[in-house]
């Protein structure tokens, strides 16, 4: 068993699959549909599929709902029947050499950290990667495996167990070889209502809400384009500056709309926003000229003059 702190990218790493496990019974939380509830506004089995969006095959182990995105549905049989048939179930419906293995209730992973688990596995021997939590637990449901490394290990459990319902999913890993990332933040899950309110406090912090923001209302709105936030906010201050304060939301959504009728991507916002921005400096520096004028000006020099 080894520990390591990965870095780098995956530009030109294999393709992956992702299977997320949805299916619990939620004891903790009074049997609650615990994928469907929501944290910042989007569901919490939203927000991992949000996470996982780039898997080549996405495949949800529970019961079929409406998703943020397109996924395949999975079920052990029987239903209910533990992690270890629930991954047996999903992994049916895999292909790839590498596998991503979540949880439904993770509110803080992201795709970054998918990523970092992926480039762990590309970089190692390892049978797999997971996360560990703030005790140091290790979370086998927010981790990177190497597909046939999973096959072999269910098919083992099988064998001498006469099938996978009921078993602990610590029989299957405990036989892997796995590396250790700890992430205290992107490892949380949501167990009870107090991890609910926890999670719902967090994204509300200063350091977080924008980010969360924005990520649900481009999920409500079906949007999927990474544009300069910074750009837009700074476009936003200028024209509430520089012209009124109502004119900052009316202005980035003229930005937008303009985008969109140049083909959008985020090439056509910033080009939009540059321009937006420009007219809003004009505006600035008319209204610093207009402060600086000669006080002798009469109502009848005005332009509206009768």
């Amino acid at each position: 068993m080894t520990s390591s702190e990965p870095s780098g990218d995956r530009a030109a790493a294999p393709p992956y699959d992702a299977v997320v496990l949805a299916g619990g019974a939620a004891r903790r939380l009074g049997g609650a549909d615990k994928p469907g509830v929501q944290v910042g506004g989007r569901a919490l089995l939203d927000r991992v599929l949000t996470a996982c969006a780039d898997a080549r095959t996405t495949v949800v182990v529970a019961d079929a709902r409406p998703t943020a995105r397109p996924v395949l549905w999975a079920r052990e049989d029987p239903p209910g029947g533990g992690p270890v048939a629930a991954l047996g179930a999903g992994l049916h419906r895999t292909t790839a050499e590498e596998l991503v293995v979540l949880s439904a209730d993770l509110p803080f992973l992201g795709a970054a950290t998918v990523r970092r688990l992926l480039t762990a596995l590309d970089a190692s021997d390892a049978d797999g990667v997971l996360l560990t939590d703030a005790d140091g637990r290790d979370q086998p449901l927010v981790a990177a495996y190497r597909a046939q490394a999973l096959r072999r290990g269910l098919a083992a459990l099988s064998a001498e167990h006469g099938g996978l319902t009921g078993l602990p999913l610590r029989r299957l890993t405990g036989a892997l070889d796995l590396t250790r990332v700890p992430d205290p933040v992107a490892s949380f899950d949501c167990d009870t209502w107090d991890d609910i309110a926890a999670a719902r406090a967090r994204i509300r912090e200063h350091g977080h809400v924008l980010d969360e923001w924005i990520s649900a209302a481009k999920d409500e709105l079906g949007i999927d384009l990474d544009v300069d936030m910074r750009l837009l906010l700074d476009l936003a201050r200028d024209a509430a500056h520089g012209v009124a304060r109502p004119a900052a939301p009316l202005t980035t959504f003229l930005v937008g709309y303009a985008a969109g009728r140049a083909g959008g991507g985020p090439e056509a916002v910033a080009e939009a926003a540059r321009r937006a921005a420009v007219l809003a400096q004009r505006w600035a520096e008319e209204a610093a000229a207009k402060a600086d004028a000669a006080p002798d000006a009469t109502p009848g020099q005005r332009p509206d003059a009768g």
